[in-house]
């Protein structure tokens, strides 16, 4: 599963529409992360995937991993 290469491959303004549509950009999230996850195995990845996974509806998470896309290009833990 390469989602996450895909999805880090976009333009910004892409990944931040991507993000900004309400079930897209947690669907968007959870599939970036399981990607990363299935990729490199570590904990720190697991744990934050679960945390979106289970979490993921409240709109601080999906704020803070906007921000941080925006100035880094790539959510957080999600490279």
């Amino acid at each position: 599963m390469t989602f996450d290469k895909w999805f880090n491959s976009q333009s910004t303004l892409i990944k931040a529409i991507l993000l900004l549509l309400p079930v897209v950009g947690w669907i968007c999230e959870i599939l970036v992360r399981l990607s990363v996850l299935l990729r490199t195995k570590k904990g720190g990845h697991l744990i934050v995937f679960l945390i979106v996974l289970f979490l993921g509806e409240f709109w601080i998470l999906g704020a803070i991993d906007f921000v941080y896309m925006i100035l880094n290009g790539h959510l957080i833990l999600g490279e």
